[in-house]
């Protein structure tokens, strides 16, 4: 078979602990918050890297977002991708899953030659899983969701495997083919720091470089919107530790548990 050249869509998500809303936009508020590379995305990264280990050819990380993304790719590339893209213009933002896929399947046509697309299952902060499946449709290409792991035939074909109830599911599709990689199924390898300092520059496009209709772009181009935020109620819990006998123990519960149905 020949070299396999795989594109790694990832990334660049707020910390969990730290994700903020801001209340004007109704979207994710990004700067203030320290970033990550999406979890699922480095299981995608690793997997990538795995095939190109067994078939030869390139890995290529492609990522859309503020210009504060561009380091979190140094990431991908110190645990050996060869190179990285960033889609960054004001015209992306505010992007529903419709309109993120469609530029993600532009970048992908920009960078040319793809065999494999590969996709965490969904993102930390958006977690629709809807991304993968509209690059496939945008290019027309052969899917798979959710793969455990991946291998190529003698064939030519992509071989996935995902986990489903009571068992597993193999699935054998022709290349070229976008997968959604599950997260967890790989460990990703470690950065070689020598490797990240000589990685070429991540190369940056904007909505002019990619031959895009802007009427599919950003806020504007979204059929979907959020319509309503609010910050989740909490309330101070006590905890109280019972003494005494098992017998003791059983009538001072039941005489809390009376107390607070009566409330």
């Amino acid at each position: 078979m020949r070299p396999l050249d795989t594109v790694v869509c990832v990334k660049v998500v707020p910390k969990p602990e730290e994700v903020s809303v801001d209340p004007e936009t109704r979207t994710l508020d990004r700067a203030r918050a320290r970033s990550e590379l999406n979890p699922p995305d480095m299981n995608a990264i690793e997997m990538a890297l795995a095939l190109r280990e067994r078939h030869g050819g390139t890995v290529s990380l492609l990522s859309m977002g503020p210009p504060f993304a561009a380091p979190y790719l140094q990431v991908g590339l110190a645990m050996g991708a060869d190179s990285a893209y960033l889609l960054s213009d004001r015209a992306f933002a505010g992007a529903d899953t419709l309109a993120t896929s469609y530029t993600l399947a532009k970048g992908i046509e920009k960078i040319g030659g793809w065999d494999l697309i590969l996709c965490g299952e969904e993102s930390s902060d958006g977690a629709t899983g809807q991304v993968p499946q509209g690059i496939a449709e945008w290019l027309g290409a052969s899917q798979i969701t959710f793969a455990t792991s991946l291998a190529v035939r003698a064939d030519g074909r992509l071989v996935g495997e995902r986990e489903i109830r009571g068992g597993h599911e193999v699935i054998a599709v022709p290349l070229p083919a976008v997968v959604s990689v599950k997260l967890g199924v790989n460990e990703p390898r470690f950065m070689d720091m020598e490797r990240r300092h000589s990685a070429a520059p991540v190369t940056v496009w904007g909505a002019g470089d990619l031959g895009v209709d802007p009427a599919w772009l950003g806020f504007e181009g979204s059929p979907t919107a959020v319509g309503a935020v609010w910050q989740a109620r909490t309330r101070e819990r006590r905890r109280e530790f019972l003494e005494g006998t098992p017998q003791e123990k059983g009538r001072l519960l039941a005489e809390r548990l009376r107390a607070l149905l009566a409330l």
